[in-house]
C-alpha cells in the first residue's frame, strides 16, 4: 500500500530535520515513540539506523514503515511524495 505524505507526517519530518542531529547522536537518544500524533507514532531505532513508524489509518489498522535520515530529508523537500508502508504484523 501506498502512502501519501500528509501535512501531519510532513511536521514529524520537519521536527526531526530541525533538531539537526547526526545519526549518532540518534543512536544516542533512541526512542520508539517519541513522535506521536493523531495517526503517527514512532522514533529512531539505532538497530535499525532509521526512523520506524506506525501509522494508523481512519479505521485504525496499523501499518509500518521506516525511513533513513536521508529519505526524511528527501520527502521533507518535496522530492518524495509517497511510498510504500506495510501492514503491522
Amino acid at each position: 500500500m501506498k502512502l501519501v505524505v500528509d501535512k501531519e507526517l510532513l511536521g514529524v519530518f520537519r521536527s526531526i530535520i530541525n533538531r539537526n542531529l547526526t545519526l549518532a547522536e540518534w543512536r544516542e537518544i533512541e526512542s520508539d515513540d517519541e513522535f506521536q500524533t493523531e495517526n503517527y507514532c514512532g522514533g529512531f531505532d539505532a538497530t535499525e539506523n532509521e526512523f520506524c513508524f506506525s501509522y494508523y489509518n481512519k479505521i485504525r489498522t496499523e501499518y509500518w514503515f521506516q525511513k533513513s535520515l536521508l529519505e526524511i530529508q528527501k520527502i521533507n523537500k518535496g522530492e518524495i511524495t509517497e511510498f510504500e508502508i506495510r501492514l503491522a504484523e
